[in-house]
This record gives structure tokens, C-alpha cells and sequence, in this order.
């Protein structure tokens, strides 16, 4: 089912001309701990573990993770095609580097955009620059084979009390007006 799913994506990244697809763990708000909607490095590589990342290209797909996850991810990416790279050993390259080494001059890197920061996104676009690599980050392309995919979270928001936060929401914006002026900023989001 995991080698299916893969082809399936690579059918798409074929259909956008992507020579590799890139899947972090993370939801439109870079956390860790994702509702099941953004668990889709989940759904294509059958890991579970909280953290890793996948990369699909053309003719392979593997999973970086660290040494939390190395013996749920073995046991759980046995008889898939997904190679797992365990972060920090020795040899293993980071994601980066293995997508300078790997990437065709030209070539074009796809990720849903909203799932990662702009930090990473700018440090992959500084990164791929020398081989002119591009990002293709406007399409949720996993999204688009998850055909019983659940559905977004509905549950209600709540205000975290002062007794925890330890601040009241006045007095945080009384402190970012204030770091603001330090920094001769008019607006912040």
C-alpha cells in the first residue's frame, strides 16, 4: 500500500515536472504533535513517530528521523521502498545536502508551502541556488491522494488563563508595542 501511495505521487510530481517531493511532519503552525489532517508523511511512508521528514524523488524515497524513532521507523518502513536516514550518523547527509547532491541542475523541489517556515524554505532556496534548483510550494500534492483523508479540526479555540501563561493578553501586546518601537516597526503579524 506504502509503494502505491509513492507511485501515485510520483505520478503527480511527473505531471508538474517536480524531481523531488518533500513531506514534513509539521502542520501551517510548525508543530510537532499534528492533528490526523496533517499527518501526511505519515500516510505516505506508514512512520508514525512524531518527527522525520520524507523526501519522494523520481526513483526513491526515504525518511530522516532522529535517534528517538531509528527502531519504530526500521520495523515500521520494512517492505516499503523507503530508505530510513538516521540524523547525526555518520554519512548520513542532512536533507539539504542530499537534495544538492541529488537534484538535476534545473531541477524543481515540491513541498506544500504552508507546512513549512519561511526560515526553511529560504534556507532551501539559499541552499539549492548554486545547481539553480526551484520550489515548487503551492501544492498540497499528498492532499490530492488521500481520498478519505480526515477532515480539519473544528473544535472550538480557547484562552489559556493568565495563571498559565503568566501574562495577560494586555500586557503582552503592551510588551510587543513596545519591542516594536525598539525595532522602528509600524506593523506586525
Amino acid at each position: 500500500m506504502i509503494n502505491k501511495r509513492i507511485q501515485r505521487l510520483r505520478e503527480q510530481m511527473r505531471e508538474r515536472r517536480m524531481d523531488a517531493y518533500l513531506i514534513p511532519t509539521s502542520d501551517f503552525h510548525q508543530s510537532e504533535y499534528v492533528g490526523e489532517y496533517f499527518k501526511c508523511r505519515q500516510f505516505i511512508t506508514g512512520f508514525t513517530g512524531t518527527a522525520g521528514t520524507a523526501l519522494v524523488t523520481m526513483d526513491q524515497a526515504f525518511l530522516w528521523t532522529d535517534g528517538r524513532y531509528f527502531v519504530q521507523a526500521e520495523k515500521q518502513l520494512s517492505g516499503t521502498e523507503v530508505k530510513l536516514c538516521r540524523m547525526g550518523d555518520p554519512g548520513v547527509p542532512t536533507i539539504e545536502e542530499f537534495l544538492r547532491e541529488a537534484l538535476p541542475q534545473d531541477g524543481v523541489l515540491g513541498v506544500d508551502g504552508r507546512t513549512i517556515s519561511c526560515e526553511f524554505g529560504e534556507t532551501l532556496t539559499t541552499f539549492l541556488h548554486a545547481k539553480n534548483i526551484s520550489l515548487a510550494c503551492k501544492e498540497d500534492l499528498v492532499g490530492l491522494l488521500w481520498e478519505d483523508r480526515p477532515a480539519l479540526s473544528a473544535e472550538p479555540v480557547w484562552i489559556l488563563e493568565d495563571k498559565y501563561s503568566g501574562v495577560t493578553s494586555p500586557e503582552k501586546i503592551k510588551m510587543l508595542r513596545r519591542d516594536m518601537r525598539h525595532a522602528g516597526a509600524d506593523a506586525t503579524f
